[in-house]
């Protein structure tokens, strides 16, 4: 369908890629990877048409279509979503002249037994297929199930496209282009506006794809439940493994143990070479030898070894201070824009050191309650940050709100502070930004690059309570594993608003499902969660239960050993008081550590050294801070033991 023969591309100086050669055949499902920056974005583009390598040939067979989807584009705003996503259906009546056309030729000619009538059989029988496949002229019907799919309800269907978020005019883009079924699909990164559902429902809709798919994406339970070939970006040049992601890590790793131990011994006969010429070049006897020792040097063709990221890429969060057990208190919280109902009712508490989850839809309310958390907006409802809570705060957006104009060493130049200042050029290399990527401009650096140094900034500053909003957008798997390595190891507390299932298992203990104004707490891993929804059907849980309980009419039990509603009422009003009574003592305790503080201060001077009223003062603010410790802990066994009931 597509084939690429020696095919070099230059930015500059140096070579992106050079020499590379493969074909996409029909059905494959590669997988493009490399490290940010090694050129995938780049060659989907050469693929696409929409950029010219500086040498080498891109041959597409005649009559493939192939449809491309880039990280970012340009949207329209003019139509609602129905109609923008019926402008994919715009070449129907193309499609149905190019068919008549065709079978009128086949009506005239009457050399059947000619390879030009085969050939034309063949154009008919493919173009045919298409129309079908599309479901001719009936095309609404798949296309409704299409927007379903990627999350639009039909209330959505009506709405004029200005009205949604980047991200789900991103998603109108992706069914328009799947919609157009084409024969190749370049797709860069299509998961990052995607939520858990709408990723699984790709998954589907790919696996049942009659063409090639060639994509970009670091999710890796994405690519491995679509792919069946991976394409390695490395050193330059493109490796070809007809297998899956994981099997291509393996693989890989077993390739380039090979690569070395064939470099070293390489190495060592170079050095012998180098050795006999150094030792007989002045002995006329061994002329001869020498010549043909230098002449064997010059032919040698330098074994190259897959490169691999050698710098010391481990995060580690700084020291913090300790928050209190409870960082987060909701009660009744509810968001409201205009007449939309975002969320309501929403009480739920994150314990100090848990690492929980939001998933669910695009447009439900995860980034929204975040907000409300980081008081960036209004909200009804009782919402209470703990004891000497510290938030570092990582948004969708973060990459984009960087100065384009900086370079990366400037751009944490000026947030650094103190000591820290010194070790920046270090930072920098472990976040593969050494040498001369340090003085790069921050407009020239990929997604990935961008996000990267966003986080750099995130973690320059020591917190108690991270709240990262979909972070490892546009990061690579490596990248991707360090991190999620680094949160594992942080003994604060986080919420991780994410869509990437690889990524939150084996990280979060807890799950808060967003969904239909409700937020339901999971207890347990993403997998567990996942495994639930399966069970219980496609339906939002709240109406599954509103659905049997009806059918099954009043005379049910309920489930064995859960609380009846008063028994829940009753104790959530417990749980409650308890909570307030701990956010009191901990008002308490901060109000006499600064009593203590300032006494010190004074103390510290010398007419305050000489104040024997002061000295006493001081001792009555230690008991009384003894004591309200006592009481603050007092209080935190009872709420613990409220809530582990």
């Amino acid at each position: 369908m597509i084939s690429v023969e020696n095919l070099s591309v230059e930015f500059g100086a140096r070579p992106l890629f050079s020499g590379v050669s493969f074909v996409v055949n029909p059905k494959d499902r590669i997988a493009l990877v490399g490290k940010n920056g090694a050129g995938k974005s780049t060659l989907l583009k050469i693929l696409a048409g929409l950029q010219a390598p500086t040498s080498g040939v891109v041959a597409t067979a005649r009559g493939t279509t192939i449809g491309y989807l880039p990280q970012v584009m340009v949207l329209a705003d003019e139509r609602t979503v129905i109609e923008e996503t019926e402008t994919a259906f715009a070449h129907i009546s193309e499609m149905q002249d190019e068919i008549a056309r065709l079978n009128n030729q086949l009506a005239e000619r009457t050399d059947y037994d000619s390879p030009e009538y085969m050939e034309l059989v063949e154009r008919f029988t493919h173009e045919n297929d298409r129309f079908n496949m599309m479901g001719g002229m009936n095309y609404h019907a798949e296309m409704e199930r299409t927007l379903t799919g990627l999350g639009f309800s039909q209330s959505d269907w009506q709405r004029p496209t200005k009205e949604f978020s980047g991200g789900w005019r991103m998603r109108i883009e992706l069914a328009k282009l799947l919609l157009r079924r084409p024969d190749v699909l370049l797709l860069d990164e299509p998961t990052n506006h995607l939520d858990i559902e709408s990723i699984r429902w790709l998954e589907g809709f790919l696996a049942r794809s009659a063409g090639a798919v060639v994509l970009v994406s670091h999710d890796r339970a994405f690519i491995n439940n679509v792919t069946n070939r991976t394409m390695e970006i490395s050193c330059g040049k493109i490796a070809n493994y007809k297998v899956k992601y994981d099997e291509f890590v393996r693989l890989r790793a077993e390739r380039r143990e090979q690569q070395l131990r064939a470099y070293e011994n390489q190495q060592k006969e170079m050095a012998d070479i180098r050795d006999f010429i150094e030792r007989f070049r002045y002995k006329p006897t061994k002329a001869v030898q020498v010549q043909s020792r230098i002449k064997q040097l010059e032919k040698m063709v330098p074994i190259e070894v897959d490169e691999v990221d050698n710098a010391s890429l481990h995060l580690k969060f700084p020291p913090c201070s300790r928050s209190g057990d409870y960082p987060v208190i909701c009660e009744d919280v509810r968001k409201d824009y205009g007449s939309h109902c975002v969320f309501h009712d929403v009480t739920l508490t994150i314990r100090r050191g848990e690492k929980v989850a939001f998933v669910g839809k695009n447009g439900e309310g995860k980034s929204t309650l975040v907000k409300c958390i980081m008081g960036e907006i209004p909200y009804s409802g009782n919402l209470k940050l703990g004891h000497n809570v510290e938030i570092g705060y990582y948004a969708q957006n973060q990459a984009q709100l960087l100065d384009g104009d900086l370079t990366v060493f400037d751009t944490i130049d000026r947030v650094a502070r103190g000591d820290i200042r010194l070790k920046i050029r270090d930072i920098l290399g472990a976040f593969m930004f050494g040498g001369e990527a340090s003085d790069k401009k921050v407009k020239v650096l990929s997604g990935g690059e961008r996000s990267r140094l966003a986080m750099i900034k995130l973690l320059l500053e020591p917190v108690n309570f991270l709240i990262l909003d979909e972070p490892t957008n546009h990061l690579d798997m490596r990248t991707k594993d360090v991190l999620k390595e680094a949160i594992h190891a942080f003994d604060g507390t986080v919420i991780l608003v994410s869509h990437d299932r690889e990524f939150l298992d084996g990280l979060v203990d807890k799950v808060y499902e967003f969904g239909g104004g409700l937020v339901r707490e999971h207890l347990g891993g993403i997998y567990d969660f996942l495994r639930k929804k399966d069970i219980e059907s496609l339906d939002e849980l709240h109406l599954s239960t509103a659905a049997n309980t009806a059918d099954d009419g009043p005379e049910k039990v309920p489930t064995t050993g859960r609380l009846s509603y008063e028994q829940q009422k009753e104790r959530a009003k417990l749980l409650r008081k308890a909570q307030k009574k701990v956010e009191e003592c901990e008002n308490r305790v901060t109000e006499l550590e600064q009593q203590k503080k300032e006494i010190e201060a004074r103390l510290s001077t010398p007419e305050g050294g000489n104040d024997s009223d002061l000295f006493s003062k001081y001792a009555e603010v230690q008991r009384l801070l003894s004591a309200a410790e006592e009481e603050w802990m007092t209080a935190e066994e009872e709420c613990n033991a409220l809530t582990a009931e």
